[in-house]
């Protein structure tokens, strides 16, 4: 049987970093307010597009695996952060990677998109479409980006079994207005986003979620919680991820856990905790990893990954984000002044 092994992985998460303090500056609230539902001490604020976060990550797994972006068959870019819809996210990446040959396709299921785009990949890998794969998981929410790459082996590796699935009757409770053409004639600029953000009722789907996915995904090949050796969870709350934890019956000891540096970075939380684990040792070749994970829609998830024996790059990419001089409240706000201030094209 062919499977689909990860062979490389890299990061990239931008310089400028906004502290609890620093948002309490801009937004009504406190780091102590923060801290205590969230687990968050800080995020990433980027100076760069999303592109610009998704090429440094895939250069540097590109490198990790030993390969080149022309031997590349396919590229998915998980986001709902995108640039542009149009064109794609996945094509921005091909040409400034030079994988001419590579499908590229993205895939939005909000947090979830990373591993919603490694189980396309893996399929597409296992039935012979292809023979390798770039997955991307990349957001300018809390901002950073992380990829993987897929090889086809006989060997026993890589995504063991899943667990997609969806609560579609609960998708209002978690919605951002500003960012799709039906907010056009209903008073929201297009870019200016509104959160609908209903916390308590998303955090019981969101541990139900990871949970059943869980024990799905690990039933399917017979094992049990006792046989991972370690969780690699969607990071969008330290008070989710216990809660999961202790549900699955999982120590904490047995759980990686970044929140508290970046905070939700949405589809790119799982690729960026996978690279710091292989960073921290966390990872021994052979390791059984569990991937949970939920997002908007109410999208949920859960992967069962045998890791290979490697884990430490083949070799380094050069490949680095441009210099940045400004803080993080500076960066946000320029943004938010460019949202407001008239295009060139609207005035013409």
């Amino acid at each position: 049987m062919t499977h689909a092994a990860i062979t490389g992985w890299g990061k990239c998460l931008p310089p400028a970093v906004l502290s609890n303090v620093d948002l309490a500056g801009l937004l009504d609230t406190s780091d102590e307010w923060i801290v205590s539902r969230t687990g968050i001490h800080e995020r990433r604020i980027s100076h760069v597009p999303l592109e610009e976060l998704g090429y440094v990550a895939a250069s540097r797994a590109l490198a990790a695996a030993g390969m080149r972006g022309g031997d590349l068959e396919l590229i998915v870019f998980g986001t709902c952060s995108h640039d542009d819809q149009v064109p794609n996210m996945a094509s921005g990446i091909q040409a400034r990677i030079g994988a001419q040959a590579a499908a590229a396709v993205d895939i939005n299921t909000a947090c979830t998109s990373f591993l919603y785009g490694l189980s396309n990949a893996t399929a597409l890998i296992r039935t012979g479409v292809v023979r390798n794969a770039l997955v991307i998981g990349a957001e300018l929410i809390c901002d950073g980006a992380a990829a993987v790459v897929l090889e086809a082996t006989q060997r026993e590796q890589g995504v063991l079994a899943e667990k997609l699935g969806c609560y579609g009757e609960a998708r209002e409770i978690l919605r951002v207005q500003g960012m799709g053409g039906r907010y056009a004639n209903r008073g929201v600029l297009y870019g200016v986003t509104r959160w609908q953000f209903e916390g308590q009722e998303i955090f019981k789907r969101a541990v139900q979620g990871m949970c059943t996915a869980s024990e799905s995904a690990l039933s399917r090949i017979g094992l049990k919680p006792d046989d991972v050796d370690l969780v690699v969870p969607h990071q969008a709350n330290l008070r989710i991820i216990e809660a999961v934890a202790k549900r699955t019956q999982i120590p904490m000891a047995r759980v990686y856990v970044n929140v508290q540096r970046y905070g939700n970075m949405s589809s790119a939380t799982v690729p960026v905790a996978l690279c710091e684990a292989l960073e921290e040792q966390r990872v021994r070749p052979g390791a059984l990893l569990l991937m949970p994970a939920f997002g908007g829609g109410l999208s949920y998830c859960a992967h069962v990954v045998r890791w290979g024996d490697r884990t430490t790059p083949l070799a380094e990419s050069n490949a680095a984000l441009p210099a940045n001089q400004r803080p993080a409240r500076q960066i946000i706000r320029d943004v938010l002044e460019a949202k407001t201030r008239p295009s060139p094209d609207s005035l013409a």
